[in-house]
C-alpha cells in the first residue's frame, strides 16, 4: 500500500463517523497536494485533516486515531502522536491559563514527562499519587521539551500499579563542537497550544504566521569518545552566551539578518568544554545546568584532536 492510500485510509477513518466521505475523497485531495503541487506529505496530511475539520466544525482535540501505541515515557520523542500510557501523577501545580484544567508531571519507571488537561476537554480531575491509564492522548514538543496533552477523546482510568517512577536526568561533558541549524534568534508560532518553530515564516501547522522571537541552542558535546547533542532553551541560551533575548533582536535589527545572532554566540562558547545536566528526550539532553570547566583531560583531548582530523 503506498503512503498516499494509507494516510488517506486513516484520516478517512477520523472523519467518518463525522462527514458523508469516500476514501476516494481523501486520496484524490492527497493526490492532488502531493503529486501535482508537489506538498510534503506531512504538510499534505495536515493540510487535507484541517479542510475536513473546517467542514465538520471540529477541533483537531475532537478526533481520535484510533489503534494507539501504548507508549513509556521514554518512547515519547515525536510532536503529534497520539498515544497511550500508564503513568502516576508525580506532581502538580497551579495553571498560568484559564485555559488549563490541571498541569504537572506524570512519571513511569523510565522517566517524567509534563502534562496539560485542557478546561474544555471535561475531563475527570486526577490527583497526585495516583497512577492512571491515560488512553488517547497527544504528544507535543517545546524547545525540545516533550509533553503529552489530554483532550476531549482522552479517557482516564485509575490503576492499582505500583513502581517507582524513573529519573532521565543525566551528565554530560565535552567540548562544544558545533552548532545545529535552528540555533540563535528564532520564532515560534504564536497559535495557543502551539509552539513550532518557523520555517520560512511558515509554521507546519498553521501556515503562514507572524511568529514571536525566541532563543534557542541546540549544540554538540564532543569527549572524545562520544558525541552528545544538546539543547539549550532561552533562559540557557542566556546564561551560556550572556546574550539576551532583546539584545539579540535588535543585533538582528540592525544587521537585517538573523543569523548575526548564531554567529556571535558561536564565537563565544564554541571550542569551550562543558558539564550539562538535564533530562534526556529522544537524542537530546535538555540543559538545565551548564558549568564551563578548564578543560578536557589530556587523553580526552587527543581523541577530540584526532576527531576532528
Amino acid at each position: 500500500m503506498s503512503d498516499i492510500e494509507s494516510t488517506a485510509r486513516r484520516i478517512h477513518e477520523q472523519f467518518s463517523d463525522h462527514l458523508d466521505i469516500t476514501e476516494d475523497d481523501v486520496r484524490e485531495r492527497l493526490e492532488r497536494l502531493v503529486t501535482d503541487y508537489k506538498v510534503p506529505m506531512d504538510e499534505a496530511r495536515r493540510s487535507v485533516e484541517n479542510h475536513y475539520l473546517d467542514e465538520a466544525g471540529l477541533e483537531r482535540d475532537e478526533i481520535g486515531q484510533g489503534g494507539n501505541d501504548t507508549v513509556q515515557v521514554e518512547d515519547v520523542d515525536e510532536p503529534e502522536q497520539w498515544v497511550d500510557l500508564t503513568a502516576k501523577v508525580v506532581e502538580l501545580w497551579e495553571p498560568r491559563s484559564d485555559s488549563v484544567a490541571q498541569v504537572g508531571l506524570l512519571g513511569d519507571p523510565t522517566g517524567t514527562i509534563k502534562f496539560t488537561k485542557w478546561a474544555k476537554s471535561d475531563l475527570e480531575t486526577i490527583e497526585e499519587g495516583k497512577t492512571y491509564r491515560f488512553g488517547n492522548v497527544v504528544t507535543d514538543e517545546y524547545q525540545g521539551r516533550y509533553s503529552v496533552k489530554l483532550n476531549r477523546t482522552t479517557t482516564i482510568t485509575e490503576v492499582d500499579e505500583e513502581f517507582e517512577v524513573g529519573d532521565n536526568e543525566t551528565d554530560v561533558e565535552g567540548a562544544l563542537v558545533d552548532m545545529q541549524s535552528g540555533s540563535g534568534l528564532i520564532k515560534r508560532c504564536p497559535e495557543e497550544d502551539c509552539t513550532r518553530v518557523l520555517q520560512n515564516g511558515r509554521c507546519s501547522e498553521h501556515g503562514e504566521v507572524e511568529g514571536e522571537f525566541d532563543l534557542r541552542i541546540k549544540g554538540v558535546l564532543d569527549d572524545g569518545r562520544e558525541v552528545h547533542e544538546v539543547i539549550f532553551d532561552e533562559e540557557a541560551t542566556e546564561d551560556l552566551t550572556g546574550i539576551t533575548l532583546d539584545e539579540a533582536q535588535q543585533m538582528a535589527m540592525d544587521a537585517l539578518d538573523t543569523t548575526v545572532v548564531a554567529d556571535e554566540m558561536a564565537a563565544k562558547i564554541l571550542g569551550k568544554y562543558y558539564r550539562v545536566t538535564g533530562p534526556t528526550f529522544g537524542r537530546y539532553v535538555l540543559a538545565n545546568e551548564t558549568v564551563e570547566l578548564d578543560g578536557p583531560s589530556d587523553a580526552e583531548a587527543v581523541l577530540i584532536r584526532a576527531r576532528s582530523i
